[in-house]
Parts: C-alpha cells; structure tokens; sequence
C-alpha cells in the first residue's frame, strides 16, 4: 500500500454508487460472503476491499512505527476473512479520586504490541504498561460480519430505543450518546467498538488504521507517539498521512458490504424457539435485541433492512464485568452489548476473552446484567438445554 492517490476509476465508482443497476446476488451462505442483493459495481467495490483487508502492510507503505500487526486480516480471521479470533489487546490507565486518567503521555490508553525495529538513531520496539498504571484491560478481536446494517441505522433509532427500555425495563436500561466521527467532522450516536466510541464505518477504518497498524491518513493524520515519547516521531520513515485515504474507504466498503452471519443449518425451528422464548423470558433480550431496522442507504442491499444482531448497540453498567477504562465519554463500569450473531463460531466470550463457554459468559454478567444472570442460574435443566441450544444457533 504505498503512497497511492485515489485513481479515476476510484472516483468513478464512487460516483456511480446509487446508478449502477442491481443484479441478482447470492446470499449469505457461509461466513465472509458478500451480502445479497449487491449491484455489479457494489460487488466489485467489495472484492477490492477484501484485497485491501488482506494484504500485509511494510515499513515502506507506513507501517508503525509503532503498531499491533501488519494487516486487517491477522486479527480478523476466524471463520474467515472478517471474523474475530482471540486475540486480546490491552488498555489501560490510571484511576485516582474518581477520575479516570488515559496516560495518554505514557502511551496510553491502547498499547501497540510490535515496533518497526531501528531506524536512524531511534530503536522503535514494543509498548509495555507503565508502573503508574493501576488499571489494566482487555479487548478481544470482534467479528465485523453484518457492520455495514449496523451502520445504517439512523440515530433515531438507536436513541428511540434507549428512551423505550428507560421506559419499559429502567433497571436494565442502555444508554446512547453522540461521539466525533473524524471523517464528517460532525457527532453521531456511537455503535461501534466495545465502548460504542465508534460512530460509523468510514471512522472505524481510519481508526483502525492509524491504531492497529500506524497508518496515519487524512482523517486521523497524527501519529501515535511510542509510549508517549513524541520526540522519537523525529525517525519515522514515512512522512505523514502515510496513505490519502483511498485505502480506508476500499476497507470501508469490505466491512458495509459483508453479509451478516448465517445462521446454524440443521437446527430445529421448533427447538430454537423455545430457547428463544426461554432467553425472552430470563430477560437477555431486554438489551440483546433481537431485530433492528435500517434506515436509508444509498446501496438498496442496506436500505430500510431489517436483521437480528441480538444486541441494542448501548452502553449499559455491568458492574465488576466493566473493564475499568473510560473512554469518549463511556464510564469504566460501562459496556457495548455484545451482538450475539455469529456467536457459534466463536471459541472465547465477553470483552477480555476470559471466558471459554457459553455458560460460563452468562454467569459473569454483572451490574445491568446480573438479574438476568440469576433467572439463568435458576433456570431447571431443559430450560438451560434449551437456551444453551438457541445460543448456538446463532
């Protein structure tokens, strides 16, 4: 990925976004295919961003100098190219009388597991947390199947449904709020990330750029200075925004057009329902929803859609199961709802991967989450069968 501009071609397939003619598409029958209903032009964006996704970044091309790995793809791999996998990166910071410090001089609050060795007189290596920390978290590798729906769902949506648990379940209630989204320059309702610090596709690309691989870009064009050392930026190899851009819009276009997660074939509808009923009944679905509808879209694949994450995408307070790192405006009791799609080609669960079953993930819900913790504790044995057996159909 060197220095490149965005070509004409480039520019003409975003000027034809909306007037290409659909096609008949197939639909999602495995993980990592494109999702239906996708127009010549939209497929074709798609596999060019699956390229991008997957090719493994240098020195040359931007790379660091400090960074967590050479490609999208190595984190995001398992069951194939836009899953999760259990890798797990560590934030962390410093809390004192209330307050929650990023240390940010420090290198903090994400610390990037890899440097790109020497260059000139500076020696670029690994972060490590710094002794002043007294908070240390993890964050597991999440799936990005479906997030171009997630995207599409317009705002009101997502603070009409906030209003409607404050209503209706108060105790277990989300909460939504607007962040920056770096691209437009404007606000908008977060949904991304385990912190909902994310408010849209476009900036979770650039985000993912400069954090994950060092790859700075006009819409995040600063780099991260190693362990809060600016001084060592002096030796950087690659002058600064390391790409113009085009890269994260072709990434963008990978993750938009993904098709969600299929669901388990071979399953009985009959004994999946009823463990849905049993996970309406113990409560999960107050903030595991299970349907969401998009609203408009230039691409008619997305527009006014509706599909089941099983999640609100709202903060809510989960108690000791928070990861203790506060972050745009998130507090560290505070969590995401972990959409719950796609959950059976997962091998480790929650935020910091501490969990290896299922079971074992519920019993850890704590805070907002800990009635429906204890109905599923109380729950006799078929019904925990039966729960336990929609969970994998997903």
């Amino acid at each position: 990925m060197h220095r490149r501009s965005v070509t004409t071609a480039f520019i003409a397939l975003l000027s034809t976004f909306a007037l290409a003619a659909p096609v008949v598409a197939f639909g999602a029958e495995s993980f990592g295919d494109p999702i239906a209903g996708l127009t010549n032009d939209e497929q074709a964006r798609f596999a060019a961003g699956r390229e991008v996704f997957s090719e493994n970044e240098t020195v040359a091309d931007g790379i660091g100098p400090v960074f967590n790995d050479d490609s999208c793809v190595a984190c995001h791999v398992a069951p194939a190219a836009g899953g999760g996998s259990t890798r797990v990166e560590t934030r962390f910071g410093r809390r004192a009388r209330g307050s929650f410090d990023a240390l940010a001089s420090l290198g903090g609050s994400l610390i990037q597991e890899q440097g790109i060795g020497q260059q000139g007189d500076c020696n670029f290596v690994a972060e490590a947390v710094p002794a002043t920390a007294n908070v240390e978290g993890g964050r597991r590798t999440t799936p990005i199947f479906g997030l171009g729906l997630v995207d599409a769902v317009e705002d009101k949506t997502l603070l009409d449904l906030a209003a409607k648990q404050r209503a209706r379940t108060p105790a277990t209630a989300g909460r939504a709020r607007y962040v920056a989204d770096a691209v437009s320059g404007g606000q908008r309702i977060g949904r991304f990330g385990w912190k909902a610090q994310v408010p849209s596709l476009l900036h979770f690309s650039g985000d993912a750029y400069l954090n994950e691989m060092g790859i700075t870009t006009p819409f995040f064009p600063n780099e991260n200075c190693p362990q809060g050392d600016c001084s060592l930026l002096r030796c950087d190899p690659v002058p600064d925004p390391e790409d113009d851009g085009a890269d994260v819009f072709l990434f963008a276009d990978f993750m938009s057009f993904l098709a969600p997660p299929p669901r388990a074939d071979g399953a009985s509808r009959r004994a999946v329902r009823a463990g849905e009923r049993v996970f309406e009944r113990v409560g999960c679905a107050d903030c595991h929803v299970p349907t969401l509808k998009t609203g408009f879209h230039e691409s008619a694949a997305l527009r006014n859609r509706e599909f089941q994450p099983y999640s609100d995408f709202l903060l809510h307070d989960m108690g000791t199961l928070g990861d203790g790192i506060a972050q745009d405006g998130a507090a560290g009791r505070e969590m995401r709802t972990a959409p719950l799609w796609g959950l059976r080609a997962l091998t480790t669960f929650l935020h910091d991967g501490r969990a290896t079953t299922v079971e074992a993930a519920i019993l850890a819900h704590d805070g907002q989450g800990a009635v429906a913790r204890d109905r599923f504790r109380a729950l006799g044995a078929d019904d925990r069968r039966s729960l336990l057996r929609f969970l994998r159909s997903l």
